[in-house]
């Protein structure tokens, strides 16, 4: 698979890598012999990047893949871990003494002693222009406990914050064919500044495979349940914050346009992927067969001209207006 330099890390990762909140939480339970067998599939098929968090099942994601990485030794894989939902979400919050904490605690999930990658979670929107935060940041990267920090983001007024900021190697976004606002300013910045840009949420929370229905129903602890509402956290992480009835019928749309030989899923995967600038796309996976499907949409090839003028006609047409001016 295509690899790709993950900004200022200097790091190659792959185009498709693996998002592990499935394997931790909120959605579904995953047995960890199934999430390990998640890893190894998508590392037989060319990923060489997983984006985890410290919170994703209260570190169990971490710890999965701290267990796959003491399993595989010399694995050249690059984990990017996520910090700072642990606390009330409050710009004070965000210290050096808690990064330390968390940092450490991550270290000790993945067993590493240096983490490749350490991002802020979707914080608070001031922490993205306080100088103490990225001064805290600086000095883990001088003490030798991160080799690198970006920040995962809502808002494309948040991205753009954070890559005017000398240090940050990478920007987590949601990006998807329902969600095309990072297009506009978000991917050129980052590339004229030389920041990696992660996609997160490609699928939509799975709409965009084409799998659902509008009578669809899932597992009360998924998050695809219970914060629709935005009650849980911002409702932009559930599919990708579109009305899901919307979202199923202009998913069925767009996966009529999808070229032969790909599924829905992986041609708007392909989308993502083939966006300029972007570094690296993150799905989850629950199987195998997820992760090796997702996986193959790395080596899709160019998508043709009648879908990508479809992902833009169906976007202005039916989620522009409900989503653009939100994020």
């Amino acid at each position: 698979m295509e690899q790709r330099t993950l900004g200022r890390t200097g790091r190659p990762v792959s185009i498709i890598g693996l998002g592990t909140w499935q394997l931790g939480s909120d959605w579904g339970s995953v047995s960890e012999t199934d999430a390990l067998g998640v890893l190894d599939a998508a590392v037989d098929a060319g990923v060489t990047f997983f984006d985890t968090a410290d919170v994703y099942g209260d570190g169990r994601s971490e710890q999965v893949i701290g267990k796959f990485l003491a399993a595989n030794p010399g694995t050249d894989v690059v984990v990017g871990t996520k910090m700072g939902r642990r606390v009330e979400q409050k710009p004070e919050n965000y210290t050096l003494a808690n990064f330390r904490e968390w940092t450490n605690r991550s270290r000790s999930n993945l067993g590493v002693d240096r983490l490749d990658l350490v991002q802020l979670h979707c914080p608070p929107t001031p922490v993205f222009s306080s100088d103490e935060v990225y001064d805290a940041l600086d000095t883990l990267v001088a003490d030798g406990v991160i080799a690198n920090y970006g920040v995962s983001v809502e808002t494309c007024d948040e991205a753009l914050a954070a890559i005017a900021r000398p240090g940050t190697a990478s920007v987590q976004i949601i990006l998807n064919a329902f969600r095309l606002k990072p297009l506009e300013q978000v991917l050129p910045a980052a590339k004229a500044a030389g920041v990696g840009i992660i996609a997160r949420v490609p699928l939509a929370s799975g709409l965009l495979s084409d799998r659902y229905t509008p009578t669809t129903e899932f597992a009360a602890d998924d998050h695809r349940t219970y914060n629709r509402d935005g009650s849980a956290f911002d409702v932009g992480e559930t599919f990708a914050g579109v009305d899901f009835a919307t979202g199923v019928r202009a998913a069925s749309e767009l996966a009529s346009f999808a070229p032969a030989g790909l599924t829905a899923a992986q041609a708007a995967l392909a989308w993502v992927s083939q966006q300029d600038g972007v570094s690296s796309v993150i799905p989850g996976a629950r199987s195998l067969a997820q992760a090796e499907a997702n996986a193959a949409a790395g080596n899709a090839g160019p998508l043709p001209e009648e879908y990508l003028a479809a992902v833009r006609s169906i976007y202005d047409a039916d989620i522009k207006s409900a989503v653009h001016n939100r994020w």
